[in-house]
């Protein structure tokens, strides 16, 4: 079984679309699957979209990305789990990859990324260079990983001392039990960091970001944290 899982904090405004390109991408697979929201202390219908989607609502408080995905993980029956944040489409032939990419004996790994819009402009062009950064470093980004199970419960799944650069600490443990690979297929998600803060303030915060203290308080992370939302992808 596959187990889609996916960490959500007031995303009413993407999950539906979000869950529906994974039914999408999943029914011709042929294999059973499951799809489960981890509803991470939404005040919007985040949880009733993924009822009325089929998804598994797990319900939690905690306002931490990574033991938002690690709870999701222990609910989950797969033998495979593909995390999926809740504004990022996950194409067809992306899942189909993963899938032969862990047949062939890959024991996790992630795709690259492309922006849903051109706004912001500059947006685009930054995400493409981060990911060409993270193929380069075999790091699978955060909006989209795939691993087996064993091997994420081996390696203790995301490392929950971080608020944020979790799937990059992941993908470090991942590797050293097996090949890791990131895919040819690209992901589409969301550039609302980009519309919502705008180019200085990405830039700051990821600058902080070096600091590894910075990545474990949650005050310090607003560009994760902050809660702000928009109405729909554009």
């Amino acid at each position: 079984m596959i187990s889609f899982i996916i960490p959500a904090y007031n995303e009413e405004a993407l999950l539906g679309e979000t869950l529906d390109a994974i039914n999408l991408a999943a029914a011709p697979i042929g294999q059973p699957y499951e799809v489960i929201v981890v509803d991470d202390g939404s005040t919007d219908r985040t949880a009733a979209i993924a009822a009325e989607r089929g998804a598994r609502v797990v319900t939690v408080r905690l306002r931490h990305i990574a033991a938002a995905r690690n709870a999701g993980a222990r609910t989950a029956r797969g033998e495979l789990l593909v995390f999926v944040d809740a504004d990022t489409i996950m194409p067809g032939i992306v899942l189909a990859a993963a899938l032969q990419a862990i047949e062939a004996g890959a024991v996790g790994g992630g795709a690259g990324a492309l922006q849903d819009t051109d706004d912001p402009r500059w947006g685009r062009a930054a995400l493409c260079m981060a990911s060409w950064i993270m193929r380069q470093l075999k790091w699978a980004a955060g909006c989209f990983f795939f691993v087996r199970r064993d091997i994420f419960e081996r390696v203790g799944g995301f490392d929950e001392r971080y608020f944020a650069s979790e799937e990059i600490h992941l993908s470090r443990a991942v590797k050293k039990h097996g090949r890791f690979v990131i895919l040819r297929g690209k992901v589409i998600t969301s550039g609302r960091k980009g519309r919502l803060f705008g180019g200085r303030a990405i830039f700051v915060q990821f600058a902080a970001a070096l600091w590894p203290s910075t990545l474990k308080r949650r005050e310090r992370l607003g560009l994760w944290y902050d809660g702000q939302r928009e109405k729909g992808r554009q």
